[in-house]
């Protein structure tokens, strides 16, 4: 049977439950928390892992998940302190009643001043009692914020790719169609900022409501609103809550600020540098790839002493990579890119098809790969390497190759990458990488 939100015994249920929703604010935090601390990690080896894939649409759906986790642990925090300090406040309260200034015996400015800022000390509990309450809830409200500008954002990329993007070869239809879209978005966009900053005055001007109720009904939809709306007009009603909620957002950029600063030991070095003739990047060599989450900065040598007489060379896939194969050779672009997401539980004939052609065409995509491909130890030039497709630590996708170092004398040499790429009627190369060794024969 359904509760009837209007009867007089759902309000005094609901007085009731205000009353001592305080526990469960306090159970559900601590919960909270300790889930939340268990999942920043995992978060960041998977950002970590679809950056490295180049995988854009789940990276971006984790780090809206990243931000989203970070903003409600340091809410929950900030709660549970406050929550605490309330209950601390009630047994003092229990113990020693209201503040007796006439006790404190203060000089009358001083006591004028204290009465005036602090009041009683019930108030003091009340005020504590109205920030525990709204801050969480507020803390799911951002959440839904961020999800709804990124949602927006997201729209305009989809509108833009899949409507605007290659137009020459669509029909015009889908051009303007998209034209169309695009602006109604953009201009959602401004007018439902607008709205937010003035706390609703699109909606309260005559002529200005007429115009944004389109604007306001789609974006519901799109941004999720409809999920959060009570929430939000709930706050705008109340002084309090719109002060607080304002008040929050500035604190939270205040945080970005702060975790963005670093320490910098030195003015001409720093860990985070490519790879150099003076920098050794750990991410360009096996023996440091080690944890979870790490991954090869486009090319790794074993180690930075390398002992024996030949030196495997791994290069991480890319597509960059693969597109500067089908650059290079025009045949091996296949008339259907498979690349990126595609359900694998039907095929058509003309995709087996193209499957079978291109495990055909495997042999000269590796002859390519050795052809741009331009290793150099030094300034002995090494070309025409073979290639293999493997796996590195980490799951890491790459190709590889074993070099011969029986004409390298002992002492520290520089491995050189490069990629040869055809420019009108001649053929150039583009730097890739400097990787720093030193090499003692056994």
């Amino acid at each position: 049977m359904r509760n009837n939100y209007r009867t007089k015994a759902f309000k005094l249920w609901l007085d009731k439950l205000q009353q001592e929703s305080w526990q469960l604010e306090l159970i559900i935090s601590g919960f909270s928390i300790y889930g939340l601390s268990q999942v920043f990690e995992p978060l960041k080896l998977f950002i970590n892992t679809a950056q490295n894939e180049n995988n854009i649409a789940i990276g971006i759906a984790l780090m809206i998940a990243l931000i989203s986790c970070s903003i409600l642990m340091f809410t929950l925090l900030l709660h549970v302190i406050l929550r605490g300090l309330w209950i601390g406040a009630l047994g003092l309260r229990y113990v020693s009643g209201d503040i007796d200034y006439k006790k404190l015996n203060y000089r009358p400015k001083f006591d004028r001043y204290l009465r005036k800022k602090i009041g009683s000390f019930d108030k003091y509990i009340s005020r504590l009692e109205d920030y525990c309450s709204v801050l969480f809830a507020i803390s799911f409200l951002i959440i839904f914020y961020i999800i709804s500008v990124f949602a927006i954002i997201g729209s305009i990329f989809a509108i833009a790719y899949f409507l605007i993007n290659d137009h020459e070869n669509r029909h015009v239809i889908f051009f303007i169609l998209g034209l169309t879209m695009l602006f109604f978005v953009l201009f959602g966009m401004l007018f439902t900022f607008i709205d937010f900053i003035t706390q609703g005055y699109l909606k309260k001007n005559k002529w200005l409501a007429k115009i944004y109720f389109p604007f306001y009904w789609v974006f519901g939809y799109l941004t999720l609103s409809f999920l959060y709306r009570p929430l939000v007009h709930n706050f705008i009603d109340n002084k309090f809550g719109k002060r607080l909620s304002l008040a929050l957002i500035p604190i939270y950029f205040t945080i970005i600020a702060i975790t963005s600063f670093s320490f910098n030991r030195s003015n001409y070095f720093s860990s985070s540098d490519l790879s150099n003739s003076f920098t050794a990047n750990r991410l360009n060599y096996d023996e440091n790839i080690t944890e979870k989450g790490m991954f090869v900065r486009n090319v790794s040598i074993p180690s930075k002493i390398i002992t024996t007489q030949y030196l495997p060379i791994f290069i991480e896939y890319s597509e960059r990579l693969e597109d500067a194969i089908f650059a290079y050779n025009k045949i091996l672009k296949p008339e259907e890119d498979i690349r990126g997401y595609k359900s694998g539980i039907f095929f058509s004939n003309e995709y087996l098809k193209n499957r079978q052609k291109i495990d055909s065409l495997k042999a000269d995509y590796i002859k390519t790969l050795s052809d741009i491909y331009i290793i150099k130890i030094d300034s002995t030039e090494y070309k025409n390497q073979n290639f293999l497709f493997t796996k590195h630590n980490n799951n890491q996708d790459g190709f590889e190759t074993v070099i011969s170092l029986d004409s390298i004398k002992n002492g520290k040499h520089n491995l050189k990458i490069y990629r040869a790429y055809k420019a009108k009627d001649s053929i150039k190369q583009d730097f890739i990488q400097t990787i720093p060794f030193w090499y003692f024969k056994k």
